[in-house]
């Protein structure tokens, strides 16, 4: 019998897809015959999958990931990035199953999380693992970054309403027009695959560099990676300059600090408010503190 955390059985039952709980055991025993695998213990961390390490046939160390439905086109987008840059800067794709939201992938080794870097050297090694992935991939079907804007931009909206006002208008507006600025920025033919959700418990050991694994996959500015970095640490962020970790990711990537900018002030309203929603404190309060800090700044 599969053990699957408290967080996802959590997940599952405030999603309304309980059924999903009771079905799961069959799933993943349907799973293990058809790719010939052995599960083993669960994963405790995340809250929208099944996550187990398996064993394949011919002892191949492997990981099983099944997402619960009403995920939108998670698993899918997961599976497009990592049949373009699995092996490289992401896990391996062994096999996929979209009816059932199951990928079958490389295990790799620790979260870059439990080797207790200070701020700068983490942020300096993440730039450069997210940067692997960039590349061209037109035909791959993964939503837009104006798409993602827009969607950011109208959850923003909607999560402040509901939340009765966490923080300012004034850095919510702030955000709003971050995110229409980077919705009209976008260029087609510029747009490159990124990773969507780089941080530290996201980036997993490899053969003495690292990987990263649970890929939202959008085809957009190589900033918009950039941008998620921005919104970490929100304490240590206002310790100093606060532009000065965007001008520092872009120098390190020759990209524009702008638009790094940009994308970190939306990246941190809305995960600001996400955390409130689901009270993961003091984090929510901690990023929602660091948006009202720098609403207002000038451009780097």
């Amino acid at each position: 019998m599969i053990e699957v955390p408290e967080a996802v059985r959590s997940k599952a039952r405030a999603a309304g897809v309980g059924d999903w709980l009771e079905r799961l055991p069959a799933v993943v025993a349907g799973l293990e015959a058809e790719w010939s695998v052995t599960v083993g213990r669960a994963y405790a961390g995340g809250s929208e999958a099944f996550v187990a390490d398996v064993t394949r046939a011919d002892g191949t160390a492997a990981v099983l990931k099944v997402l619960m439905p009403g995920m939108g086109d998670a698993a899918a987008n997961e599976a497009a990035v990592l049949r373009i840059v699995g092996g490289e800067g992401c896990p391996a794709l062994y096999r996929y199953d979209g009816e059932r939201g199951a990928l079958l992938m490389e295990r790799l080794g620790r979260p870059m999380f439990e080797l207790g870097l200070p701020v700068s050297r983490r942020l300096e090694m993440l730039t450069d693992t997210a940067a692997r992935i960039w590349r061209p991939a037109p035909d791959s079907g993964l939503p837009t970054g104006a798409e993602k804007a827009r969607w950011l931009a109208d959850f923003i909206a909607r999560l402040w309403e509901e939340l009765d006002h966490p923080c300012s208008e004034e850095a919510v507006e702030y955000a709003l027009t971050a995110a229409q600025r980077r919705e009209r920025a976008h260029r087609d033919e510029k747009a490159v695959l990124v990773h969507g959700d780089v941080h530290q418990l996201n980036a997993l050991e490899s053969d003495g560099s690292f990987k990263l694994v649970d890929p939202d996959g959008l085809l957009a500015e190589a900033e918009y990676d950039l941008g998620v970095l921005m919104r970490g640490d929100p304490v240590e962020l206002l310790a100093g300059d606060p532009l000065e970790r965007a001008r520092l990711l872009a120098a390190r990537t020759g990209l524009d600090p702008v638009a790094t900018w940009e994308w970190g002030v939306v990246e941190r309203m809305s995960t600001g408010l996400l955390c409130t929603q689901i009270g993961l404190e003091p984090l929510g309060r901690d990023t929602l503190r660091a948006a009202e800090a720098v609403a207002g700044l000038p451009l780097p």
